[in-house]
């Protein structure tokens, strides 16, 4: 009787808690646009597992902060908005870093396929509105260590 009441206090208490947690890996990343350099706080979702899930059941996503989605090679990514309670802007980055295309104002809780458009290496995921607030655009260069 014990363990079935572990077990249902795992279930109903720690799983909510562990459900929200971020990324194992946090780190930085900056997008050169015209108007100056964007730093950014990001997770890294860098296993299947960690990109699968992506920022879904999140409840806000705050300003200068993001999820980096590595693919480790350029290839054709599509992403959607299931189980993701906020807006978001897509930004899809090319191998050697160039901005491929940004998709803006993804609609939440969406399974609309939204696709890179052409092969990338990564994804930046970050509150919608931004990549226009800040000037961001195709062809901007980002950096981050993660994408060494």
């Amino acid at each position: 009787m014990r363990g079935r009441t572990l077990l249902l206090f795992a279930l109903l208490v720690l799983a909510p808690l562990t459900a929200h947690a971020p990324a194992a890996e946090q780190g930085t990343l900056e997008i050169a646009t015209k108007s100056g350099v964007r730093v950014f706080s990001v997770e890294l979702a860098v296993s299947d597992a960690e990109r699968e899930k992506g920022l879904m059941f999140r409840k806000e996503v705050p300003e200068g902060y993001g999820m980096l989605f590595d693919f480790k090679k350029d290839q054709q990514v599509t992403m959607w908005m299931k189980n993701t309670y906020v807006s978001l802007d897509m930004i899809f980055i090319r191998n050697d870093g160039r901005i491929a295309r940004i998709a803006e104002n993804t609609e939440p809780e969406s399974e609309r396929i939204i696709p890179s458009g052409a092969p990338v290496r990564a994804v930046l995921e970050v509150v919608a509105g931004t990549a226009r607030k800040l000037g961001i655009a195709a062809g901007d260069k980002v950096a981050s260590s993660a994408l060494k």
